[in-house]
């Protein structure tokens, strides 16, 4: 604080009442207000549409996040280019904490490998709050198509048609990197999400397709489709018998993670309560429920560990689609 020249000579008792008040976090001359944080709704934007899962995921937090900071957190959906137009108005906003994106890995990974330069995102303008569940894909079979196991793919004489939840999606890259590894041919059938992917499946108009373990589970379950393979690291705690693509040999590690995020450049005091009731909103037994019921794997990292993860991914997609000449974007 810059006082007038005739005051600059302060008594002693006066200048340590004012060091000691710098000391305890009062923000002499700041003009910043992240003190009163939050001092109204915070608006939790989904780039994707009602009712799929990261739409649940965002209303799960937002609910829990609520609870925890004692205002409204109200979920606002504007689906379009698998989240970029959304998370690119959110980027824009104000750094005060009142707007946040829940984000989708793949527009950070893989969709750049399918667009243009312009209209690819990165996180270069985000401050990531919190990394928090992990979904994985896995691929399927028709029952008519007699496809168990990997071995029996590559077994197959048959001519064989694999659809995909899309182009640039985490269904795509994982499917069209085992199938060049593993010098399987077939013909790509791109649908616009996973139901109509798997419906494509149970009535054999495609032989396989790479769905999401949550829209998968209920008819593999129910004997209407056939787990062959999923994607991610490790196996999956919902499917334990199902082999990974690493186990089998093939470098496709691809899973959809999912985190939260707000415009670059958050006041530290506020970002440290957004963690804290982050933290909080996952510890509850009802997220947990929600996560074992919608078969999303925990992934609760920091927000560095997340953006140091996803930038690592993207680099790793970018290196094997050029190894084995993949090509993502719609022809």
């Amino acid at each position: 604080m810059n006082f007038p020249r005739r005051r600059a000579v302060l008594g002693v008792t006066a200048a340590s009442a004012l060091l000691a008040l710098t000391a305890c976090g009062g923000n002499v001359g700041s003009d910043s207000s992240s003190g009163d944080f939050p001092s109204g709704p915070i608006t939790l934007t989904v780039g994707q549409a009602a009712g799929g899962s990261t739409d649940l995921i965002a209303r799960t937090m937002g609910a829990g996040i609520s609870d925890q900071l004692g205002v409204p957190v109200p979920v606002v959906n504007k689906p379009g280019a698998n989240g970029a137009l959304a998370t690119k108005e959110v980027a824009a906003m104000p750094a005060d904490g009142s707007n946040l994106i829940l984000l989708n890995a793949s527009l950070i990974t893989i969709t750049p490998l399918a667009v243009s330069e312009d209209e690819t995102v990165t996180l270069d303008n985000l401050d990531v709050i919190k990394g928090l569940s992990q979904d994985d894909y896995v691929m399927v079979a028709s029952k008519e198509s007699g496809i168990t196991s990997l071995d029996d793919l590559k077994k197959s004489t048959k001519t064989l048609t694999f659809g995909t939840t899309g182009v640039g999606t985490g269904s795509q890259l994982a499917q069209a990197l085992l199938l060049a590894q593993a010098d399987i041919k077939g013909t790509e059938v791109p649908f616009d999400s996973g139901s109509p992917a798997l419906t494509a499946v149970m009535g054999n108009q495609v032989q396989l397709s790479t769905i999401q373990l949550g829209e998968a589970k209920p008819q593999i379950d129910a004997g209407k489709v056939v787990p062959v393979v999923v994607f991610s690291d490790e196996r999956n705690t919902f499917l334990p018998d199902v082999p990974t693509a690493l186990e089998e040999g093939y470098d496709v590690p691809v899973s959809q993670y999912r985190a939260l995020a707000a415009p670059k450049g958050l006041p530290e005091d506020v970002k440290a309560k957004l963690v804290d009731a982050v933290d909080k909103t996952l510890a509850e037994d009802s997220t947990k429920a929600f996560n074992e019921k919608n078969l999303l794997t925990p992934k609760e990292i920091s927000g560095e560990e997340v953006v140091k993860q996803w930038n690592d991914l993207a680099t790793k997609y970018k290196d094997l689609t050029e190894e084995y000449d993949i090509e993502l974007s719609s022809k």
